[in-house]
Order: C-alpha cells, then structure tokens, then sequence
C-alpha cells in the first residue's frame, strides 16, 4: 500500500462476472493489506456499495445485463459516492480505449490479465 502500514486497510470491492478473475484480484490486493469484498455483477456492485463502505471498486467493464460503465454512470451522478476511486477492470488495451474509459469518469485502468505488479502500480498512482 502507498501509505504507512500504520493505516486503517482500504476496503477494495472486485466487480467482475468472471469467479477466477475476482479471486486472483482479491488475492492480489488481500496480499497487498486491502480488505477486499466481491460482487458478480453491476445490480449486485450497486447493492453492496449502498450498504457498504469502500474505498476503492475494481469495476468490470464487460459484464452481462449492466456494464461497468452503466454502474459507473449511476456511481458518478450520485453525491454519496464521491470520492470513491475506481479503476476500470479490463480485457481492452487499445490507447483509445483507456482514453474512453478516462473521459467516462473511471479513475484509472488495470489491463487483464492482471499481475501483482499491475495491481500495485495501479494502487501507487493513488
């Protein structure tokens, strides 16, 4: 973590509709001191950012029913959740597309297949 190992660990919600893909996200950040929790799907990010307190959504952008960018939208117009960092949480590498998902209002992206090596230096930015 970029802050002293003193501090409060950041709660990190892994939104993906892929099992594989949140466990190895939430083992990665689990190694990093973060205190993670998953959702498979944007309806259930929604619910669980509403009774919850995160810090951080690794959000996926290509979900079935409601994309990330659909929860992002819905995050982004409502004042509660200002303040929260999410980072896009895709398989899309094209330049333009980073530039997409920046201009849609995600804080930053981490490119998969997801290393630790990403993940902190995705987190440092922070």
């Amino acid at each position: 973590m970029s802050e002293s190992s003193s501090s409060t660990p950041k709660n990190v919600l892994v939104v993906d509709d892929n099992v594989i893909n949140r466990r190895l996200a939430s083992a990665f950040l689990g190694r990093l001191g973060y205190v993670t929790d998953q959702a498979e799907d944007g309806p259930s990010a929604l619910a669980k950012l509403e009774n919850g307190r995160f810090d951080i959504v690794f959000l996926d952008i290509s979900m079935p029913g409601m994309s990330g960018e659909e929860v992002l939208a819905k995050l982004r117009t409502d004042s509660r959740f200002n303040g929260l960092y999410v980072i896009a949480y895709t398989a899309h590498a094209l330049p333009e597309e980073k530039q997409h998902l920046i201009d849609a209002g995600f804080d930053d992206l981490l490119i998969k297949p997801i290393t630790m090596k990403a993940v902190e230096a995705v987190l440092s930015s922070r």
